[in-house]
């Protein structure tokens, strides 16, 4: 019997029209912890593949995804039912399976995250109930690329655990001293749109690949050269739902192998689908060739500086006996 599965991923903000503007109270993330006036660490939890961390807002307690793959600051239209007819969003949010209908907008004048104060900030607002039923989890919302692009941002799968840290209009850390590991490596990325986009390789194909926090799985595009796709090794076949929950399609799955993005960075084989990524390519006129999400993270300690469009990373400690 097939297995349902939910994967988040790539929620693609296509509409850049404004919105009427309401107010919405901060946000407070209880369990952040402030390293220094412009860094915080705030813990999260594994929920099957996606990284969720607790807050609270309009007195709601709940759960809020970290999704480097989605444009916005979105909040669950589920947990938050005052949003009037003229704050609707014009066109759709288009996700990797389906269009996203019915979109409304709000406009944040304040988020304070500790000791950080976010400012005019707009979140989307959209019924995330179909996410809360598969993963059987209260999610008030998505914390996207309008949050994160303003830090450099640490994803931390050793110790489950995301970094903030307050970044000025060049990238630079507005303090030096956040982290204690070293940085062993480090590798450039482009912005298309908010996807992160990085080279590599499968075998020795060139492929580009955007990098996605909340994608469950990794996805490979069926499109892709034979000469790469050999190195997918097909397992089973799953059923996937993605961002809108109208749509479901059914896909390959198995594990991916030989990916590197350079000479000294490499992965094992990953947990991989195998499906069609036109809407996404479309939506953001480029042609990826996949995906990587949590099997990336899990195999690098990874920090992500978006305007020095750079991504550094930190080696997991060596097993001891």
């Amino acid at each position: 019997m097939q297995r349902l599965f939910y994967m988040l991923s790539f929620i693609l903000i296509s509409s850049k029209a404004l919105a009427n503007t309401g107010i919405v109270p901060p946000i407070t993330f209880s369990k952040a912890e402030n390293i220094n006036k412009y860094t915080t660490r705030i813990p999260f939890k594994l929920v099957d593949h996606l990284m969720v961390v607790e807050a609270e807002l309009l007195n709601k307690k709940g759960n809020f995804i970290i999704d480097t793959g989605s444009e916005s600051f979105i909040l669950n239209k589920t947990h938050f039912q005052n949003v009037y007819a003229f704050n609707k969003k014009e066109g759709n949010t288009t996700g990797v399976l389906h269009n996203i209908e019915n979109l409304h907008q709000k406009h944040i004048k304040k988020i304070a995250l500790q000791g950080f104060t976010l400012e005019n900030k707009t979140s989307d607002v959209i019924d995330l109930s179909h996410i809360e039923n598969t993963k059987k989890l209260k999610i008030l919302g998505i914390i996207g690329y309008h949050i994160l692009k303003d830090y450099e941002v640490f994803i931390d799968m050793y110790l489950n655990q995301i970094t903030l840290t307050k970044t000025d209009h060049v990238g630079n850390k507005l303090t030096p001293h956040v982290y204690l590991e070293k940085i062993t490596d480090s590798l450039n990325f482009t912005l298309k749109k908010h996807t992160i986009v990085v080279n590599g390789f499968i075998n020795n194909h060139f492929v580009k690949l955007g990098i996605d926090s909340a994608a469950e799985f990794n996805q490979i595009n069926k499109r892709i050269n034979e000469k790469a796709l050999k190195y997918f090794i097909p397992k089973k076949r799953l059923i996937l739902t993605g961002a809108s929950k109208h749509k479901r399609i059914e896909v390959l799955a198995g594990k991916l192998h030989r990916v590197k993005l350079s000479k000294r960075i490499y992965f094992g084989p990953m947990l991989t689908v195998l499906t069609n990524l036109s809407n996404m390519n479309e939506a953001f006129g480029t042609d990826l060739d996949g995906i990587l999400g949590y099997e990336f993270f899990a195999q690098k300690r990874t920090i992500i500086n978006y305007k020095k469009e750079t991504l550094y990373f930190i080696d997991f400690p060596l097993p001891t006996h």
